[in-house]
């Protein structure tokens, strides 16, 4: 629910200022690729600190080798992606690998919650549903902004 609560918060936080005439963050594209950014940014700890970072790698399916290390590069991924939306040359590209990440990530998500295990914080029906607004926000930052 973090996640969820950071995007919304700065893509409303980002408006305002748009709003108040900070030009960059002027518009709903250019706000929601700010709330995304931060999130991923608050995602992307999780992938290196503990406790979180087992609970990560708990998730990966028994049949990819190396969880250890997916969790690491999806985290630096993430931090990648985050940056690279901030920078108009590369926000389109960072927003649709962004995306196709999110979309190869998930089925840690089902994993976890077919085997109760890993980061659980709601079920399966409603992660999916959060799932579509996350890379929602990331088509909206790479073709609407």
């Amino acid at each position: 629910m973090a996640p969820l609560i950071v995007l919304v918060t700065v893509t409303l936080a980002a408006r305002g200022l748009g709003a108040l005439g900070v030009d960059p963050l002027n518009g709903w594209p250019a706000a929601v690729t700010a709330g995304l950014a931060a999130m991923l940014l608050l995602t992307a700890s999780a992938h290196f600190a503990p406790p979180r970072r087992s609970a990560l790698v708990a998730m990966v399916p028994p049949r990819f080798a190396r969880p250890e290390l997916l969790v690491t590069v999806t985290g630096a991924l993430e931090i990648a992606g985050a940056a690279g939306l901030l920078l108009p040359a590369t926000r389109t590209a960072a927003g649709i690998c962004l995306a196709l990440l999110l979309v190869v990530m998930f089925p840690a998500n089902v994993h976890a919650a077919r085997a109760s295990t890993g980061v659980r914080t709601m079920p399966l029906p409603a992660r999916s549903a959060l799932q579509v607004v996350f890379v929602a926000a990331c088509l909206v930052a790479a073709f609407a902004g």
